[in-house]
């Protein structure tokens, strides 16, 4: 049999990082669970009012499936090949150095783009508790000093807690809105005298540009599977990713399901961006207050698979990897602040809350979570080409999935850049880097 001399080349590339990377004891679900929540958990039911009630159950369930099914895909690819530490060395194991640094750049912007979000999340929450007490770049500061703090941990097993407590804060800030929206005369955005048209519709005829918007927010909503590779291998029995998958993406589907389907049959065009403030006064208060946690653990966790992966591929190799240098805190800490001032300052100058999930989503979660896997998978099972009826049966339909991210990830980022364009000259969002107030609450 012949040796796999690039599969050996990067095994031996990955042995110090893979030992620095592993964690005393098991990871729960939540640490899968929570990439997936928070923010995009605030922008669905806003994406069905574009597409529908019928059109947004259908493409929650769809795209979770999907989305399962990718993440299975991952999790094999490293079963089968366990030098590979996170999305990038599979990339080098299927393509070489070219890819690689391709699906490294993909990873890098994504994580970024997602703890931007999560800055801007977490300004909103701090405009809205305060009545707009100080001026929304203040708040956006504070917001990504916190993450960084947070995600500047080195492991993953020290922040575990966190997972839970994130995962807990933003299920019950939610579960709030759900239960809040139903008990409201009409909708906070709504006109609060006379009769208003509540915009709910089952079936929608949506434009090009407004579908994949929405299309790229619901799928980006479940499609973290890229963050979970580096947490299987801080995980003490690897073997057991697939039950913490099922048990991670079971809570994501039926909370993506019933929560965006309560809300936008509530509120319909009147829902909040983010949800969180649809119902308005003191719900919204106490919906963001008690979502605080998992706004901020969300932006974390990206920016720390981020900030790990960068510093990994700096310091692999050399002796500072795992010891406590100077060498070593300066490379941790140069990246986890730089991802933490990039987010910042994204957070500012999109300072839009669904279009910028939906660019995200578009330009590199639609390539790793789809394209990608369906390569990895070809890669490993190309026999399949001329197998058995049930064989080519999947190989077609890994095809399709390398199309299909394709197809998402041109058309929602042009259908996202269009949104965006749209949203400042109508001034549905002002000048980025202002201090107007971003929550509505003043």
């Amino acid at each position: 049999m012949k040796p796999n001399w690039r599969a050996m080349k990067s095994s031996r590339r990955l042995r110090m990082a893979l030992t620095f990377a592993k964690s005393a004891g098991p990871l729960p679900p939540s640490f899968f669970s929570k990439p997936c929540l928070p923010p995009a958990y605030c922008q669905v039911p806003g994406a069905m009012y574009d597409i529908g009630a019928v059109g947004g159950a259908l493409s929650i369930v769809g795209w979770c499936l999907m989305n399962t099914w990718t993440a299975i895909i991952q999790g094999d690819f490293k079963t089968r090949h366990p030098e590979c530490h996170s999305l990038a060395d599979m990339g080098y194991l299927v393509g070489g150095v070219w890819f690689r640094e391709l699906i490294g750049i993909l990873y890098l912007i994504a994580y970024t783009l997602c703890s931007g979000s999560a800055v801007l999340g977490l300004s909103i929450a701090f405009n809205a508790l305060s009545n707009h007490g100080a001026c929304t770049v203040w708040f956006a500061f504070l917001a990504a000093v916190i993450i960084t703090a947070i995600a500047s941990i080195r492991k993953l097993r020290n922040i575990g807690w966190l997972t839970w407590a994130g995962f807990f804060s933003i299920f019950i800030a939610v579960l709030i809105v759900v239960v809040g929206v139903t008990i409201v005369d009409r909708p906070a955005a709504a006109p609060q005298e006379g009769d208003f048209d509540l915009g709910y519709r089952v079936i929608a005829y949506p434009t090009f540009v407004q579908g994949m918007t929405a299309t790229a927010i619901i799928f980006v909503s479940s499609s973290g599977s890229s963050a979970f590779l580096p947490v299987i291998s801080e995980m003490k029995k690897p073997r057991d990713y697939r039950k913490a998958l099922y048990v991670a993406m079971a809570i994501v589907f039926s909370s993506y399901l019933s929560f965006s389907l309560v809300v936008y049959r509530w509120t319909g065009q009147w829902v909040a961006n983010p949800s969180l403030g649809s119902a308005g006064g003191t719900i919204k208060k106490v919906s963001y207050g008690v979502g605080l946690i998992g706004l901020a653990v969300g932006g974390c966790l990206y920016q720390h698979v981020a900030a790990k992966y960068l510093f990994v591929r700096i310091l692999r190799n050399t002796r500072h990897l795992q010891s406590n240098t100077l060498i070593h805190w300066a490379t941790w800490l140069g990246c986890s602040i730089s991802f933490g001032a990039v987010a910042f300052v994204l957070a500012e100058a999109i300072a839009i809350f669904n279009y910028l999930i939906a660019l995200g989503g578009s330009i590199c979660f639609a390539p790793m979570g789809l394209t990608i896997p369906g390569i990895l998978w070809l890669s490993d099972f190309w026999h399949y080409r001329s197998g058995t009826l049930w064989q080519r049966t999947q190989f077609v339909f890994h095809w399709f999935l390398v199309l299909l991210g394709i197809f998402l990830a041109v058309g929602g980022t042009y259908s996202a850049i269009l949104s965006i364009k749209e949203a400042y000259a109508i001034g549905l969002v002002g000048a980025p880097f202002t201090c107007a107030d971003n929550s509505n609450s003043s």
